[in-house]
């Protein structure tokens, strides 16, 4: 089955939860605790964000330790690209405009 990631990172949750999770790794408890959201809720999110491969996690005695796998990112970086190329160019345009209207 294929994943969309942007139908995954739609969700203000999940979004919440990855940029904890930037900062550094978390269990359940942590996240929760950071966002003020109960610890099924993140589980929830973290399921489907572990199903989507954005986080990974490992066994800390009797814990579960999430982190961020870049991986997905760099496929939504790879999308992004031709766009972020066109406002690049845009904004180049405008910034020589802008010059010139100046001298």
């Amino acid at each position: 089955m294929t994943v969309d990631a942007f139908a995954v990172l739609a969700e203000p949750t999940r979004r919440a939860i990855l940029d904890q999770l930037r900062r550094a790794e978390s269990s359940v408890g942590q996240l929760a605790g950071t966002l003020g959201v109960s610890q099924p809720t993140v589980s929830k999110h973290l399921r489907v964000l572990r199903e989507a491969g954005f986080v990974a996690c490992r066994t800390s005695a009797q814990h579960r330790i999430y982190r961020i796998d870049a991986r997905p990112f760099q496929a939504v970086d790879g999308w992004l690209a031709p766009y972020r190329h066109l406002w690049t160019t845009h904004l180049d345009a405008l910034e020589r405009h802008l010059d010139s209207q100046e001298q």
